[in-house]
């Protein structure tokens, strides 16, 4: 029988109709918009999470996006996929990204030891009003083994914060390498900002320039920023406890790459698109980003606990790439990166070989209780080693 090519039309039109009430997951099952809505919602009550935005990506495209809950429960306003958020560590992604621009255009190499680039001692840096800068190294050579590489992966032997306890400091107060650079894991905004610095000092440009002009204003994020704008005012949610009450809004007036952005879910969405899609990166350059630059052992990244190895991550080869963590899977690999600030509690894992990924962005203290349940309904993400990240589940 012939088909009329009308009728051939009609059932292709027909067939993506349907399809995009569909959401596409990494194990080839589907679940539909209209109860992934449902479910959601649910779970943001359920999990007392204040507000919540979640963006699906099929196709290496937002295939759904939905905010639930409040920017502010005190005063019960409706979020949405526009409203402002504190980013937290996302802005670290972005960072990498930017680096990793630099390094295609020869501005910057990964593997050149940082004080290559600098005419004082990195001990005598002076690096904004509130950060003491690293004057507690003299006397200590490893800083001139410091690369971009470390510092991105997060290798280079500082804590975290130095006044986040757990040994962010010695028994004199003092910062210190915590181990050789280059030989071991642990996360460090510290490394991060010290990376900032010498970014700064080779472009001569800050931070927030470099970052509009080669990635907010390209990609048309306007309402992300690594500094406070006054455009965001009245566009803003606030962080909340786990109490369900509102923290007082912070507005950073100084970049910070580690973690100063404000940004909103449909903004950091556009983010991530591009990511999928290597529209800021060439594909040697987001291969280098996403192959495992050291491998994890640790049986949590934070706390007491990242000071004891384990084998229970080796199925998953967990390590960290350039930015983000990585692991393999039998639908491929993963690149992930949380945010984690007062109130503020995010999340993205990319699985780039299906197109497939999600994010979630909440202003709650409760919002990682309920991490590992959205994975798995929203994309089928069995993976993500959420006992490492302490995302423990919320109780019923």
């Amino acid at each position: 029988m012939k088909i009329s090519v009308p009728l051939i039309f009609l059932f292709i039109i027909t067939f993506q109709c349907v399809a995009q009430k569909k959401i596409q997951r990494i194990d080839g099952s589907t679940l539909e918009k209209k109860i992934l809505t449902e479910k959601l919602a649910s779970i943001t009550q359920k999990a007392k999470i204040a507000g919540m935005g979640i963006t699906v990506f099929n196709n290496n495209e937002v295939a759904y996006q939905q905010a639930f809950g409040s920017k502010n429960i005190a005063r019960k306003d409706t979020l949405t996929s526009n409203t402002v958020f504190y980013a937290a560590s996302l802005a670290k992604m972005i960072f990498a990204h930017l680096v990793m621009q630099l390094v295609q255009e020869n501005v910057i190499n990964l593997d050149k030891p940082l004080q290559e680039y600098l005419t004082e001692p990195i001990p005598d840096i002076k690096f904004q009003k509130d950060w003491k800068g690293f004057s507690d190294l003299k006397g200590d050579d490893r800083y001139k083994l410091i690369t971009a590489r470390m510092c991105l992966a997060h290798t280079t032997g500082f804590p975290n914060w130095r006044w986040i306890t757990d040994k962010g400091l010695d028994e004199n107060g003092k910062l210190f390498f915590q181990f050789d650079p280059g030989t071991k894991y642990s996360y460090s905004g510290e490394g991060l900002h010290l990376l900032q610095y010498v970014i700064e000092k080779i472009t001569g440009r800050g931070l927030e320039d470099l970052a509009q002009e080669k990635i907010f204003i390209p990609l048309g994020m306007t309402m992300t920023s690594y500094v406070w704008q006054q455009r965001f005012e009245n566009k803003f949610c606030n962080g909340h406890n786990a109490g369900g009450e509102p923290f007082e809004k912070d507005k950073e007036d100084e970049a910070g790459a580690a973690g100063s952005m404000e940004t909103t879910p449909e903004d950091y969405s556009k983010f991530l698109v591009a990511v999928l899609n290597k529209k800021l990166l060439k594909e040697s350059s987001f291969t280098e980003m996403t192959k495992p630059q050291i491998r994890i052992k640790s049986k949590q990244q934070f706390g007491p606990e990242r000071h004891i190895d384990t084998d229970a991550f080796d199925p998953l080869m967990l390590s960290y790439g350039l930015g983000g963590g990585v692991l393999q899977t039998k639908y491929g690999k993963g690149f992930f990166k949380e945010g984690h600030g007062d109130g503020f509690q995010h999340y993205f894992i990319l699985f780039p070989e299906k197109k497939i990924g999600v994010l979630i962005i909440t202003n709650s203290d409760n919002g990682e209780s309920a991490f590992k349940e959205i994975l798995e309904l929203t994309i089928a993400d069995t993976f993500t080693p959420w006992q490492w990240e302490n995302y423990i589940p919320y109780k019923n």
